[in-house]
């Protein structure tokens, strides 16, 4: 009898502490990265309910940092913005352990994906970007910057 009576607060307890693992792993890629190159550092933000990310650092190789340009961009009106500040990620929302539904702008060739990103494990974030279908793409590993 006093089973039944402890089965609804279990429960409830379950579910509160679901929903808060939830919020953890969901949060999860929150921070700033490292490219493939470390050439650029990443910083994942939450906009609303979807992810976006800001390059805020650049290796400057010799030059200002604020005289690297989009220059390959296939839109003229944009090849004079910096790179710095520049969101190359948009749009992803979290769904199973994933975020997906999103854009990836890579400035070393001008061009806009589709993207989806993965936690290989608390430190590597693989990026995926890809034309059309997912499994005919590119993946690439961000390193997390404690």
């Amino acid at each position: 009898m006093k089973t039944r009576q402890f089965a609804p607060l279990f429960i409830l307890f379950l579910f509160m502490g679901s929903q808060h693992l939830l919020a953890q792993t969901e949060g999860a890629i929150l921070g700033t990265w490292y490219n493939t190159e470390k050439s650029a550092k990443i910083e994942i933000l939450k906009s609303g309910s979807k992810y976006m990310g800001k390059i805020i650092w650049v290796d400057p190789k010799g030059r200002d940092p604020k005289t690297i340009l989009d220059s390959k961009n296939s839109d003229p009106n944009l090849q004079k913005r910096p790179i710095m500040g520049l969101t190359i990620l948009d749009g992803l929302s979290f769904k199973s352990g994933a975020w997906e539904g999103g854009k990836i702008y890579d400035p070393e060739s001008g061009k806009t994906y589709s993207c989806e990103l993965k936690l290989k494990n608390k430190e590597i974030l693989e990026v995926k970007g890809y034309l059309g279908f997912s499994w005919v793409g590119k993946t690439v590993e961000w390193t997390k910057i404690n």
